[in-house]
């Protein structure tokens, strides 16, 4: 059986839909969270990200799963045997920084007592976020997840641009490339 030329229909909605979450809530927690007051006004901004968050993990999980299980192409190439590496390091990456922004996330919500602080609306905590461990890996998650996202947005565009390679119609829908 040949492989195929595109990546499974419900890969590509996944990748595309939690591409575009990833980069709302990286910008959403850079430009609103980390403006917003300590205090009941970040209530419902946090229960957004909250369960923006919730989403994206469990989007996660099925990609991750759907990826092994599901026939794909061939893996792409530069031409270059350590691009090829980081290409292939990158996505394995952003499964990674996906899964520990969203298990850091969790953890520190969790700790902070945020969803029943969502649920009665009544808010509890005093002081920052930092104050619970997973704060700090969230921050530094968060921003390694930017590096590779650029990354791989950079790669793609090299593809595209450069190598005239036309590999991003293979996360996108239609019919099969042609090889």
């Amino acid at each position: 059986m040949s492989k195929p030329t595109r990546y499974h229909p419900l890969l590509v909605a996944i990748h595309w839909t939690t591409a575009l979450l990833i980069i709302f809530m990286l910008l959403f927690g850079t430009f609103v969270l980390a403006r917003t007051p300590n205090d009941a006004s970040k209530l419902l901004p946090l229960a957004l990200h909250a369960f923006t968050g919730i989403i994206i993990l469990v989007l996660t999980i099925v990609r991750f799963i759907v990826r092994l299980t599901k026939p794909k192409p061939e893996p792409a190439t530069t031409g270059n045997k350590f691009l090829d590496f980081v290409g292939v390091a990158t996505h394995w990456l952003l499964y990674l920084g996906a899964f520990g922004m969203g298990i850091s996330g969790l953890a520190m919500a969790i700790q902070a007592g945020l969803f029943q602080m969502i649920f009665t609306g009544n808010w509890t905590l005093s002081g920052g976020f930092y104050q619970f461990a997973p704060r700090p890996i969230h921050h530094y998650v968060a921003l390694a997840l930017d590096a590779i996202i650029l990354l791989h947005i950079g790669a793609a565009l090299f593809h595209q641009i450069i190598r005239k390679d036309n590999l991003i119609v293979r996360m996108s829908f239609g019919k099969k490339a042609k090889a």
